[in-house]
């Protein structure tokens, strides 16, 4: 109940018009977002943005199909997502990537079967959890995007998850808040 409390009566703490445009002064002319202004793009802070845009229904402010177009552009042969060109697959950006993607009503641009294959390739068979590329230790921090990403990609052994907050969808609902998605 805080959350819902703290949006409710807080919200109004913050100049929104200039968050949302400091924000927006971080997106680059590839549409994706860096953590500031001319800096280079990354999947992570393009989670952050698109989901602060969402909470403070300003996702029409996005350049939605250049913005997923880089986005889809992080996926490799292995089928896994890396978070900026040249760098190497992590089961943690399948999460920032897919996120996005869902809240801007794009994840079928990706290819799922593949993104799946290469998640599941991370988990470790003794103790279930996720790593950051097959073969390494597994950790909390990539278990739970690991797992998050694999809700997202429909897996019905798994509880939906909000892409906005990374919580459960029978949490935020009961929480009664509803970001923004835009629906295709």
């Amino acid at each position: 109940m805080y959350f819902v409390n703290c949006r409710r009566n807080k919200m109004s703490v913050i100049n929104l018009d200039k968050a949302v445009d400091f924000v927006m002064s971080c997106c680059n002319s590839d549409g994706g977002f860096g953590s500031k202004p001319n800096a280079e793009s990354h999947a992570g802070l393009i989670y952050c943005c698109v989901g602060f845009l969402s909470i403070t229904d300003q996702l029409h402010r996005l350049d939605c199909e250049k913005l997923a177009w880089w986005l889809c552009e992080r996926q490799l042969p292995s089928g896994g997502l890396n978070g900026r060109p040249e760098k190497l697959p992590d089961v943690c950006y399948s999460w920032w990537v897919l996120a996005s993607l869902t809240i801007m009503g794009r994840l079928r641009w990706i290819s799922a079967e593949k993104l799946e294959r290469f998640i599941l390739s991370c988990q470790d068979g003794e103790t279930g959890g996720f790593s950051d590329r097959t073969g390494n230790m597994p950790d909390i921090f990539h278990t739970l995007f690991g797992l998050g990403a694999l809700s997202l990609l429909g897996d019905d052994r798994l509880r939906k998850v909000n892409p906005t907050f990374c919580m459960p969808q029978y949490v935020i609902d009961r929480c009664k808040v509803q970001p923004k998605m835009i629906v295709l």
